[in-house]
């Protein structure tokens, strides 16, 4: 972000500036840190959408398992034809499982995503800062 700031500013002030070590546009140094900012904090996003994808996703995987595994007691008790342990215990272990591992997935994702959009935000948040720091002592030293 810097450099990109620098070197706006350095080819404004560089030999082929009429105006010899005046500052063209703070605009043009403001706008190339704001983009450099921008590709950055897109950088860091890449992988968020997958978070969140997961976050949102995996609960609904494991009520699928659940609702299957329910059906499946349900064919084990008309099977066995009548309502015993052994008729059921198959169908809901495997609805508790795949529940399980649903929140298993999902838990982590959304603590994950969380943290690191804040983390992000509060990058984001600080780059804008420096490069309204740095315009403002842009500006101040050569205009």
């Amino acid at each position: 972000m810097y450099a990109a700031g620098y070197r706006e500013l350095s080819s404004q002030l560089g030999a082929a500036n009429p105006h010899g070590g005046k500052l063209k546009s703070l605009n043009a140094v403001s706008v190339e840190m704001q983009l450099a900012a921008a590709d950055e904090v897109h950088k860091l996003e890449k992988w968020m959408s997958w978070l969140a994808t997961t976050g949102s996703v995996t609960p609904f995987i494991g009520l699928f398992g659940t609702v299957w595994g329910v059906m499946d007691a349900f064919f084990g008790l008309g099977t066995a034809g009548a309502a015993s342990l052994r008729a059921v215990a198959p169908g809901i272990a495997e609805a508790l499982i795949t529940t399980a591992a649903g929140l298993f997935t999902a838990i982590p994702a959304v603590i994950a995503y969380n943290h690191y959009l804040a983390h992000i935000r509060e990058l984001a948040a600080r780059m804008d800062n420096f490069a309204l720091e740095f315009a403002a002592r842009v500006e101040k030293q050569y205009s």
